[in-house]
């Protein structure tokens, strides 16, 4: 069977949904995998929502239009309110426990992994890699990608400016890959 996954990854503007998009796209580029990216604004930017959809296949890709996600990062209430429903049956849930009750998440039909992203990132000195650690633990929850694969595309997405935030990037992937691995889905 060859190798396919979709995700639409969705939080409020501002939390790093696009960024990471961004970067699962060129990991799997990098990993010559065939990719679409798509972005989604809100009518804000910082505070409106934001979400962006990665599919990802050895395969030609027909569509990059996702109606029924296999997976799911959501960073915020909003977001698992309109998108858990769309998740396929047994489709895999990254959600922010951090600021989403884990009650809500649909544990009978999804494998949902609940993640403290914000405490995570907070412990590693940092509350707005959030999103890294959510990335890393949808790599781990997927094994889509290699996270080494994730991490050394960070260049990639990161500017110059900020190159010195690699390394915490790379560690907030491997935190959250970390934290699946050690406790599984709910």
């Amino acid at each position: 069977m060859s190798k396919y996954q979709d995700v639409i990854i969705s939080g409020f503007g501002g939390q790093g949904v696009m960024l990471i998009g961004n970067l699962l796209a060129y990991a799997a580029m990098e990993e010559n995998l065939n990719v679409t990216y798509i972005p989604v604004y809100g009518p804000e930017m910082r505070g409106g929502t934001a979400n962006c959809t990665v599919v990802i296949s050895e395969e030609d890709i027909g569509s990059p239009i996702i109606f029924n996600p296999i997976s799911l990062i959501v960073m915020n209430r909003p977001s698992l309110d309109k998108f858990q429903p769309r998740l396929q049956d047994n489709g895999i849930l990254i959600l922010n426990s951090s600021l989403i009750e884990t009650e809500l998440a649909d544990k009978d039909r999804l494998k949902a992994y609940a993640v403290p992203a914000n405490e995570i990132a907070d412990k590693l000195g940092n509350i707005k890699m959030a999103n890294m650690v959510a990335l890393g633990a949808y790599i781990q929850a997927t094994q889509i990608l290699p996270l080494s694969a994730v991490q050394n595309a960070l260049e990639n997405v990161i500017s110059s400016h900020y190159a010195h935030l690699i390394p915490h990037n790379a560690k907030a992937l491997e935190a959250g890959a970390k934290h699946v691995q050690e406790n599984g889905n709910l």
